[in-house]
Order: structure tokens, then C-alpha cells, then sequence
């Protein structure tokens, strides 16, 4: 899906839902508002002061052209000049300050709404559940918080108060023209149906322009993310010149859309020039016929020169803001779609509260269908229970629904027929917050966040003191690790745990599961990508974290399993065995297959010599 942006660069409906993030503000862009207009207002009087100067002491010829200032002006040339450059320093200073404030102002209040989009748009990706990654992209999610907010940053810092500003000064600028001399606005602006053909040129050139470089961007980001994080991989197999071959297209792509952007505003600012300049020497020809006659006075021409350069320099600027105002519609509208997308998953109105009952499992799964997709079942009538305390190990070929197990427990999902209770307690009726606060959850690649080790292991939980902290990491033997780092446990922790082991990662996972301090483990591969040494320190961990609570393991390794009080064997999304290890192998079903082709060496290589298969 490409991210195109939309055919109409104004639509009402987005500008009054984006007008709303200006809202809490409004007081500061009222202000920012008068500034504004005082600044448009300010920017008429210099002309007019030059038109007087000249008119009223440099050519007496033009005296009888009266003017409002008569009365307050000294008859002295010397005194009046003076009085008249006070009054035009005085105003190109009061432009200078209403500029800034205004430009500050708009500035200030356009961060603060982008801060609140921003902060709107992370509550909502936090919010939507797991299926959506599955279908979006990673990189196009980043692009609508940096360079869709970026975008609409523009438009509230400079692109809405630039446009009206510029209407203001032309209006201003027209009404005084027609003022001092209806016949010269008119020649000024019959050039005006020239500059809106080549005005309506360049926009259609650089919109397209702009399609493509958006449609670049969200590439490119995408890109990057994808393999960036598969940087390894690509090393590994020697894809390096590949994956440059990959970008250069990508990257050439957004170059090239530039290029065209950057060629048209290379002509489209000579010909606007040319066409004023045009417009000014008709002026100069035709005010000299007029002074000639006595019809005009040379103050009035000069002022009209002023004017006119005044008056499309806002032409110009209104071509380029037209691209700002239409990128940020596209911007608003896939920011708006993203906001308005429905969490699938979601708390009940009325939660129901999770209490333990003595007759009730822990985890009871009832009659469980699921699919990701239309009828293709992962879960088939998938039925079980795990008592309080009880320790299950869940083996299976790869795609035999195993992980899908613990992903409909934590409700990432949620099941298509039958029920998952948690206490007798249906897990849809539970809040979100109130179900997964019951689990710690261990993954087979252990994932760590920017900041120390502390940080990660508390994961933001304030409950969580230093003693406690303390103990977790002991119980899982990674006490005498932290106490080798200078800083322990606020030992800097990089981007995804770069330079930690994977055991280490482990441990570290393990000492979080410990600390919140769950009532229902869940170990998914938790030991299946760590050496034999490392293992042995994760087993003994393994050992302490189950002790006295309700644990699901997924595992491959036989050492995990045999240790568990029951072990559920999946198949093509059902439940085909369930038992201990020996009970299992004693059946020669499945399971004894798997332990044949799996786990048998392993059994091997830990006692020295095959392990005796029950009934062979």
C-alpha cells in the first residue's frame, strides 16, 4: 500500500478536526492574530510615507495633491523629512517586532499541538492490538509520527498564518492602490491572469512532484527499519551489495522526485519576476503619460513601484504554501485513519475481577477454535486445564498452534468459538490491564530497552523497590553478574540489549518475570538459543521462577520437559496427547515420534549412553 497523498489540497472536515489541536491555544493565537494584522497594516505605510515625502518636499510640482498628514507635518523640507523618515523607521521597527511575536507565537503553539498529536497517536498504536503489526509496517507507523506530524507542524507554524498573512498584505496593498489611483491597479494587475496560468503550471508539477517524494519517504523508512534490524543476516549470507543495489533504486527515486520539485522552482520564480517586472515598466510608461499630463503626481508612481514589488512577492509565497497546505491534508488524512482505527481488543464496560476459587483451574481453554485469517483453523477444539501451581510443558511440530496457545491467554487475539478462563473467569469479561498483570512472560528472544539494567527489569513498576530488585536477580543467578559491572544495576543498557549475551538477556528477562512477581509464568523457547553452560544457570533460574506458581513452558529442550508435571502435545492446531513424559513415550503416539526425532540425542549427549524407550 503506497502512501499516497490526497487529491484536494483543502478538505474542510480535516482542517476543523485539525483546528481542534489549536484549541487549548486559542488565547495565544488570538494574540498571535493581532500581531498579524497590525504587521500587515504596517507593512502599507512605507510607501505612503515615500509617496509624502516626495509629494509634499522633494517635487513642488505635486503640492496640490493634498494629503491627511498636511495639518501634521512641518512646512520646513528639512524638519518634515525628518519627520517623515521618524515615522518610517517607526514602522519598519513595529513590522519587525509584530513579525517576531507573531512567527514566536505560532511556533510555540504549534509544538505544543504537535506534542499533544503526537502524544494521541503513541496512546492509540499502544492501544491496538497485536493483528494490526502483523498487517502494517513498522517503518510507515514511524513515518506518521516524525514526517506526517513534521508536515503538519508546518501548516500550523507557518503555513496557516503565511497564507493569511499574505491574503491580509494583498488586500491592503489593493485597497490602497485603488485608493491613490484606480487606473495603475488596474495596469498592475492585468498581469495577473499570466501569473495564475504559470502559478497553476508549478502547482500541478510540484504536487506531483510531492506525491512521489511522500511515497519515497515512507519507502525509505521502511526499508531502513526492516533491515537495519536484519543487519546480521545480511552480513552473514554477503546481501551487503544487494541490499545498496535495493536502497540506491529507493533512494534514487526520492532524488529524482526532488529534482523535478527543485526544476520547478528554479523557472517558476524567474517567470513570476519577469511578469512583475513587466507589470513595473508598463507602470513606468504609463505613470510618466499621466505625470506629464498633470494627472498624477511622481509620489504616487513611486509608491506604486513599492507597491508593486510588495504585491507579488504574497503570489509567490501562496504557490508554495498551496504544497504545504495540500501535503498537510495527505498528512492529516493517514494520521486521522491511523487515530480512528478500532482496537479489536479491548476491556470490557463492566469488567468482571479475577478472584481464586479452590474448586476452579488456573487456565481452563473450553472448546477453543481460532484462525488468523478467514477459516484457515490454527486451533481446533482445543479443550484443557492446568490446576493452580501445576507446571505444563507444550511440545509440537513448528505451526502445530503452540504459541497461538499463549497469545489467545494474554488476549492478543481472541478466539473465534469457545472459552478461555482464567479463575472460572471468562478472559473477555477481565480488563486488560487487570488479566495481564496476572502473567510474567519469558519469549525465546528476550527483548531490552534503551536505559539501565534497573529500567529493565522494573519496566516502569513503582511497586518494585531495590531489595526486591535485588532478590529477583539473585534467585535467577544474575546477582554475580551485575556486581562485576562498574555501575550494577544502573549499568547503561543499549538498543535491544547490544552488548549482552543472549544468556544474559535470558537472565535479565527472568529477573523481570520475578520481580512482578506473576501468579502464571509463561516460558515461550525461553532456553532453546543458549549455550550448555548458560543453560545450567538458566535451568537452576527455571527452577526458582516455577517454584509455587502456575507455569506454561513451550520448550525443546528435554531437560525442561521432563520436568514438568503434564505436557500437552499439539498437532496440526489439536490437542492430541497430554501426560508425563514417561506416560507419553509408554503410548507411542506422537509424542514418542517427536522424542524419537528431537529429543533422543539430547537425551544422549546428557547421560552418555540412549535413554530406554518404554515399550520399544
Amino acid at each position: 500500500m503506497e502512501e499516497e497523498v490526497l487529491g484536494k489540497a483543502y478538505d474542510s472536515r480535516l482542517m476543523r478536526r485539525l483546528l481542534a489541536y489549536m484549541r487549548p491555544y486559542r488565547r495565544t493565537v488570538g494574540v498571535s492574530l493581532v500581531f498579524l494584522l497590525a504587521n500587515s497594516i504596517l507593512q502599507t505605510a512605507g510607501p505612503l510615507l515615500t509617496k509624502l515625502a516626495v509629494d509634499r518636499y522633494l517635487d513642488p510640482s505635486s503640492r496640490r495633491f493634498a494629503t491627511p498628514l498636511d495639518g501634521f507635518l512641518a512646512a520646513d523640507p528639512w524638519t518634515g523629512l525628518a519627520q517623515i523618515t521618524l515615522l518610517y523607521l517607526l514602522s519598519v521597527a513595529g513590522a519587525l517586532v509584530c513579525d517576531f511575536a507573531e512567527s514566536y507565537l505560532m511556533q510555540w503553539t504549534g509544538q505544543k499541538a504537535m506534542f499533544d498529536l503526537r502524544r494521541q497517536i503513541m496512546e492509540r498504536l499502544q492501544a491496538l492490538d497485536v493483528s494490526y503489526y502483523d498487517h502494517n509496517p513498522v517503518g510507515r507507523l514511524v513515518t506518521r509520527v516524525t514526517t506526517d506530524v513534521d508536515t503538519l507542524n508546518d501548516l500550523f507554524s507557518s503555513g496557516l498564518v503565511t497564507i493569511l498573512g499574505d491574503l491580509l498584505m494583498l488586500g491592503f496593498i489593493i485597497a490602497v492602490m485603488l485608493r491613490l489611483s484606480p487606473g495603475l491597479t488596474g495596469l498592475l494587475l492585468a498581469v495577473m491572469p499570466a501569473v495564475i496560468f504559470v502559478t497553476m503550471i508549478f502547482r500541478r508539477t510540484v504536487q506531483a512532484s510531492y506525491r512521489r517524494i511522500r511515497v519515497a519517504i515512507a519507502r525509505i523508512n521502511s526499508y531502513l527499519q526492516e533491515h537495519v534490524n536484519g543487519m546480521a543476516v545480511l552480513q552473514l549470507f554477503n546481501r551487503e551489495q544487494r541490499s545498496r543495489t535495493q536502497f540506491d533504486d529507493i533512494n534514487r527515486a526520492h532524488m529524482d522526485a526532488y529534482k523535478d520539485a527543485i526544476t520547478a522552482y528554479g523557472w517558476f520564480y524567474p517567470v513570476v519576476e519577469f511578469l512583475s517586472m513587466l507589470a513595473l515598466a508598463m507602470l513606468l510608461v504609463y505613470g510618466g503619460f499621466r505625470i506629464s499630463q498633470g494627472a498624477l503626481s511622481l509620489g504616487i508612481l513611486i509608491a506604486f513601484f513599492q507597491y508593486g514589488l510588495r504585491f507579488f512577492r504574497p503570489i509567490q509565497d501562496l504557490s508554495e504554501k498551496y504544497n504545504i497546505l495540500q501535503g498537510a491534508m495527505a498528512a492529516a488524512e493517514r494520521i486521522f485513519k491511523l487515530i480512528d482505527t478500532p482496537a479489536l481488543i479491548v476491556s470490557p464496560e463492566k469488567a468482571e475481577t479475577i478472584a481464586a476459587h479452590p474448586g476452579s483451574p488456573a487456565v481452563e481453554f473450553d472448546r477453543v477454535w481460532f484462525a488468523y485469517k478467514d477459516d484457515d483453523w490454527v486451533l481446533r477444539d482445543v479443550s484443557f486445564q492446568i490446576r493452580r501451581g501445576e507446571t505444563i510443558a507444550v511440545v509440537g511440530h513448528t505451526g502445530a498452534g503452540k504459541t497461538t496457545l499463549i497469545s489467545l491467554l494474554l488476549r492478543f487475539y481472541d478466539v473465534r468459538q469457545g472459552v478461555i478462563r482464567i479463575d472460572g473467569v471468562d478472559v473477555r469479561a477481565v480488563s486488560l490491564n487487570e488479566l495481564r498483570r496476572r502473567f510474567g512472560v519469558v519469549l525465546q528472544d528476550p527483548y531490552l530497552f534503551t536505559g539501565t539494567l534497573a529500567s529493565n527489569i522494573r519496566l516502569g513498576t513503582t511497586g518494585i523497590s531495590d531489595e526486591a530488585m535485588v532478590a529477583a536477580a539473585e534467585r535467577v543467578n544474575l546477582l554475580d553478574y551485575v556486581e562485576r559491572l562498574p555501575d550494577r544495576f544502573e549499568h547503561p543498557v543499549r538498543e535491544r540489549g547490544s552488548g549482552f549475551s543472549t544468556g544474559q538477556k535470558q537472565l535479565i528477562s527472568f529477573a523481570r518475570a520475578l520481580a512482578h512477581n506473576p501468579s502464571i509464568l509463561i516460558l515461550d523457547e525461553a532456553t532453546s538459543s543458549v549455550d550448555t553452560e548458560t543453560e545450567m544457570r538458566v535451568r537452576e533460574a527455571l527452577d526458582r521462577l516455577v517454584e509455587g506458581r502456575t507455569s506454561i513452558i513451550i520448550a525443546h529442550r528435554l531437560s525442561t520437559i521432563q520436568r514438568a508435571d503434564r505436557i500437552l502435545v499439539m498437532h496440526k492446531g489439536q490437542l492430541r496427547e497430554q501426560g508425563s513424559h514417561q506416560e507419553l513415550l509408554a503410548k507411542r503416539g506422537i509424542y514418542w515420534k517427536l522424542y524419537q526425532l528431537q529429543y533422543k540425542d539430547q537425551d544422549t549427549r546428557r547421560v552418555g549412553s540412549p535413554a530406554p524407550v518404554p515399550g520399544a
